[in-house]
């Protein structure tokens, strides 16, 4: 790079690191245009183009630099990834085995195939990616690891336990793999009942992911965020609502489509239930999109002026990140997104969506926040509170505290609806939340689980819902109680609101 170019591509990139998008893209077109063969510019150039949802830029600029640098290993993997973040597997999936083909000893590559490969539950393709990683390198730490999780998945509990117990042994270097097999042996001794060895398997492995990162920072990040989400939502009158259909009414609002939110806590059952739902021929269901927190929600706060025009614009943004998502086959259903995390955020969805359909998952608070305390979930200011049970009542305090007021509010359609009465009787439970929808229950959604393995699926649970209803997750707190009694106190309120007693 020329001295007269750093200094732009420097720029360029700092505009890039820190998401502003707009103001990167032109700087790296400028830059192509002196520098047309440098392919890493080309995946960087494509990277600022996604952040802007400029798809088809960003799918351009990516293949141009698949072509220059067709032997590039590391960058084709890289690309490989901003694929699977789009949720584009297919394209991802192509990706790796490029950059595996290209480099016969690679790692990297491969375990990626094997990921994506068990996230889409094509277990015998991801163990022979793994395999061929222990070809190249049978101490590699990270194959290893993804082996024991294999023989989890395939029910092997004894097998996996062995091989986790000998790669700790060995005192991994790698920091994901020091602390995600000790995640995962927990998990196997949940499985087998040996509930103590279990929390101090999960105590070591936050220990070791506090040592990775400043979680104080993002604790700070996330209380002042959910302070003021928590003021903002008291702020507001029970009347609220029509006094936003006033300044938008129904009959200015565009686009125009049939929508329901499907929200709770993390782990109370949303995925189980967006699976129910997913099934029926007339619904399209969504896990976890990023759109709302991605796109809707900062251009929302971008601005303070809140028009009809400029509430159809941030309608037209989301739901067409959704339709880009769904695909055509989508067209006339009822979408839902399932999105526990936003729940907070209730507010803001209902400014832009007066319409908008609200389903709420509940679980008994003990069972939720035991089992979000065994998830292994990357790190951010939301899932820092993933680290401690207390941490984790103050989260769920936060997001069902405005989901308390919220239902208080006039003029919208809310359903609650329980995890355990969903495994008690999935059709019963299932019809009252379909009908909810506008809907008849349909008997594809009893064999929920025939699809659920056929798709891609983004929630850490992504398993769990593969399978008919169990019940041994019901009342599963009562083996931790010990552990769960310095939190009990505050969730009492919560318990006897939702009526767990």
């Amino acid at each position: 790079m020329s001295a007269d170019l750093q200094p732009r591509l420097d720029k360029a990139r700092q505009f890039l690191l820190s998401n502003r998008f707009a103001e990167a893209l032109p700087l790296y077109q400028r830059l192509l245009h002196q520098r047309p063969g440098d392919a890493v510019l080309w995946f960087e150039c494509g990277n600022a183009a996604s952040g802007l949802q400029q798809m088809d830029l960003a799918d351009r600029a990516w293949t141009r630099a698949l072509e220059l640098a067709p032997g590039n290993s590391e960058l084709t993997g890289l690309i490989g990834h901003q694929y699977q973040s789009l949720r584009q597997p297919d394209r991802a999936r192509d990706c790796f085995s490029k950059a595996a083909a290209a480099d016969p000893r690679g790692i990297n590559p491969r375990i990626s195939l094997a990921v994506l490969a068990e996230q889409n539950h094509c277990l015998e393709e991801a163990r022979s990616a793994v395999g061929q990683c222990l070809k190249i390198d049978p101490h590699d730490e990270q194959a290893r690891y993804f082996n024991a999780v294999l023989d989890r998945r395939e029910n092997s509990l004894d097998q996996a336990e062995r091989e986790l117990r000998d790669l700790l042994a060995s005192e991994p270097k790698h920091p994901f793999v020091r602390y995600a097999a000790r995640y995962e042996l927990a998990n196997i001794l949940d499985r087998t009942e040996r509930y103590d060895e279990a929390m101090n398997s999960l105590t070591e492995a936050k220990r070791i992911v506090r040592t990775l990162t400043d979680t104080q920072l993002l604790i700070k990040a996330y209380d002042q965020a959910a302070a003021s989400a928590r003021a903002f939502t008291r702020n507001l009158p029970k009347t609220i609502l029509r006094t936003w259909a006033v300044s938008f009414p129904e009959q200015v609002r565009q686009p125009k489509v049939s929508l329901a939110f499907l929200g709770g806590h993390p782990r109370s059952g949303t995925t189980l239930l967006e699976q129910v739902l997913d099934a029926h021929p007339a619904v399209a269901a969504l896990d976890e999109p990023p759109a709302f927190l991605k796109l809707l929600q900062p251009e929302f706060h971008r601005s303070k002026v809140l028009s009809a025009g400029r509430l159809n614009a941030l309608r037209q943004l989301y739901l067409q990140a959704l339709s880009v998502e769904l695909g055509p086959a989508a067209a006339g259903k009822v979408w839902v997104d399932k999105n526990p995390s936003p729940t907070g955020r209730l507010p803001l969805w209902l400014r832009v969506f007066p319409e908008l359909r609200v389903l709420i998952a509940l679980r008994d608070p003990r069972d939720v926040l035991l089992s979000c305390y065994f998830q292994n979930i990357p790190l951010n200011t939301t899932n820092v509170n993933f680290l401690s049970l207390e941490r984790l009542a103050k989260h769920y305090a936060d997001l069902m505290d405005i989901w308390l007021m919220v239902r208080g509010w006039e003029g919208f359609a809310w359903i609650e609806t329980r995890y355990e009465d969903v495994i008690a009787g999935v059709e019963k439970e299932g019809t009252r939340v379909t009908g909810f929808l506008g809907l008849a229950w349909h008997e594809q959604q009893a064999r929920f689980y025939e699809k659920s393995k056929r798709k891609q699926l983004y929630s850490p649970t992504y398993q769990d819902v593969t399978q008919p209803v169990y019940s041994r997750s019901v009342g599963r707190w009562r083996a931790y109680a010990k552990y769960l009694e310095p939190v009990q106190p505050a969730l009492e309120r919560y318990r006897l609101a939702f009526g767990y007693d």
